[in-house]
């Protein structure tokens, strides 16, 4: 004879509070991304001349938040000729770090490579309270 033993357990979903928690990562997300370009833009390593590449022209994309991804765009056409020749002689007048490559400490290696990291983290605890 076998001791079988019959489980039942019934599992409720919360819903509403499935999706609040998951709106909060979009959110969280674009949140994160919009720290983090004010970060870089505080460290004044944009090349800067007028302003236009950092401010105006430097922007979020967050067409894509929803899929877990959103983009700094930068949308003017010498954005990326600057970015990639750190060789170039930036002007250092309004900005004093100003450099090619200016990401370069956000990016895994970097001095600053945990930032998006931590800073997602704690816009999340603060808008869902987890």
């Amino acid at each position: 004879m076998s001791n079988l033993i019959n489980v039942n357990s019934v599992i409720k979903l919360n819903l509403p509070k499935i999706r609040q928690l998951t709106d909060a990562q979009i959110t969280a997300l674009e949140q994160t991304a919009e720290a983090l370009h004010t970060d870089v833009v505080q460290e004044q390593v944009f090349p800067r001349d007028t302003g236009n590449l950092q401010n105006e022209s430097t922007f979020l994309d967050r067409s894509e938040s929803k899929h877990g991804k959103v983009s700094i765009v930068s949308s003017t056409p010498y954005a990326r000729r600057l970015y990639f020749h750190p060789e170039y002689h930036f002007q250092t007048g309004e900005n004093p770090n100003a450099r090619g490559k200016w990401y370069t400490d956000w990016l895994p290696g970097g001095k600053e490579a945990d930032f998006a990291a931590k800073a997602f983290k704690e816009i999340y605890r603060r808008l869902t309270g987890v």
